[in-house]
């Protein structure tokens, strides 16, 4: 895992990305809860259900230092409610004394908490793409926010991290896109996703 520049993303830019992913959800029509989206054994309710359980998976680890497993269906009652519970335990979390200054454990060791941030908002933004694309909103998102999550991504997302889903990875291989496409389809197609 790299050390964070100078120019890394702060908390400033996670509650962005919480913001973004939030208002995606809210747009989200029922009837598009069984439609497929680019994460190809997820559909729409998998992917926001996977994106409530990671916020509170992510709150869970910036308090405490550990993280649970996964914690079921979030998504029996209110999408919106759902995700806005878990994201004001994860703003809460980083709120928290001292929470911007202590190491972070994660299951590859120990990171700087400015490599969390960067990693929670990196997850937020492609998965913004992968709701904005399952149903049928502009994936033209925040675009400081989408270069930051970039390169995050470039420098975090190694080839050894990266394989088939059979296999136990969690991220696929990249794909390539050409040089024209937009920012958000670059980021997404460099997390395993075919634009």
């Amino acid at each position: 895992m790299s050390r964070p520049s100078e120019d890394a993303m702060n908390l400033d830019h996670l509650f962005r990305a919480i913001d973004q992913i939030g208002t995606l959800v809210a747009r989200v029509r029922p009837e598009q809860a069984a439609d497929p989206t680019p994460c190809a054994s997820w559909n729409v309710h998998d992917l926001v259900n996977h994106v409530v359980d990671e916020t509170y998976r992510f709150a869970e680890s910036t308090a405490t230092g550990s993280r649970g497993p996964s914690d079921g269906d979030h998504l029996t009652g209110d999408w919106v409610s759902a995700f806005d519970q878990a994201a004001e335990s994860l703003r809460a979390a980083w709120q928290s004394p001292g929470a911007v200054d202590r190491v972070h454990r994660f299951p590859g060791g120990e990171v700087p908490a400015a490599w969390a941030i960067g990693q929670q908002a990196t997850e937020f933004a492609i998965h913004a793409w992968d709701i904005a694309k399952a149903t049928g909103q502009s994936t033209d998102l925040d675009p400081e926010l989408g270069e930051l999550a970039m390169d995050w991504a470039r420098q975090n997302m190694v080839p050894q991290i990266r394989g088939d889903e059979s296999g136990g990875f969690h991220i696929a291989q990249a794909v390539t896109v050409s040089e024209d496409a937009s920012l958000y389809d670059r980021l997404a197609a460099f997390g395993g996703r075919q634009p």
